[in-house]
């Protein structure tokens, strides 16, 4: 059977462009650059969403929604000539033979460790204005997954504990400071603990091998399916949220967690 891949993809590429044109989709048509940055960070948690629940048929569903936002960025950015659909493949494609030159030329990186250093330096050699090495660093990320991505670009440049015991008491250290500075009803020095109690928390799970982000996504998912329980559970007993104590809420709570 054909590849139809090219094809398929110039067809969504004509669609968008229709879309846009005048006598197309007056909603489509009134779409800028900035009003579908929501919907574009929106799609990428529902691409990761389906992905965590092993879902392929939404998942494929959610990267074609995905890939639908990236062209209307594109046709949008070519309707005012500042590049194309084109641009925006050729430059991926170049970048990625640039940056594998284990692959595509004469480099011998041998493991995934290797590749990623060569990488991050061939990645600071193209950069151009500050060439600190965390400039990089994207502002826009969640703050769990900025965190981690710091953390896992200086332990590149061998800035890293080797045993997890040091990340430990470094938690159990600034979960001290957190708690000095609660007591001493300062806000800004207790936003300023806790920050760094939640980054030293990140680094945890980072050496633990657990992403931080998906964790804690599995947490607020398992709390909440608590919680529903324990509504449900006051329901039975013909009580409602808010009317409740917070030491019967407790107790029934502790009840659902033993099942």
């Amino acid at each position: 059977m054909a590849d139809l891949s090219g094809e398929e993809f110039q067809k969504l590429c004509d669609i968008v462009a229709k879309l846009r044109a005048p006598g197309g989709c007056p909603w489509d048509r009134e779409q800028t650059n900035e009003s579908l940055l929501p919907p574009l960070i929106e799609e990428v948690y529902e691409v990761a969403g389906a992905l965590r629940a092993g879902d392929d048929v939404n998942f494929r569903e959610e990267l074609g929604d995905l890939l639908l936002l990236i062209v209307m960025h594109a046709e949008i950015a070519a309707e005012q000539n500042r590049f194309k659909i084109d641009n925006v493949i050729r430059e991926a494609a170049e970048k990625l033979v640039r940056r594998h030159p284990h692959v595509f030329g004469e480099s011998n990186a041998k493991t995934s460790g290797a590749v990623v250093k060569q990488w991050e330096a061939i990645k600071r050699e193209e950069k151009k204005g500050d060439q600190h090495y965390l400039a990089s660093l994207p502002d826009a990320l969640p703050a769990l997954m900025r965190a981690e991505k710091a953390q896992k670009k200086v332990a590149r440049v061998n800035f890293d504990w080797d045993n997890i015991d040091d990340v430990l008491a470094k938690v159990d250290e600034e979960l001290g400071e957190t708690k000095a500075a609660i007591q001493s009803q300062d806000r800004q020095s207790i936003e300023d603990e806790i920050g760094d109690l939640l980054f030293a928390v990140v680094n945890l799970a980072r050496k633990s091998g657990i992403d931080a982000e998906s964790a804690l996504q599995k947490a607020t998912d398992k709390f909440r399916a608590r919680f529903n329980q324990l509504e449900d559970e006051l329901i039975k007993r013909g009580r409602k949220l808010g009317d409740v104590d917070l030491a019967e809420l407790d107790g029934i709570w502790n009840e659902i967690k033993r099942r």
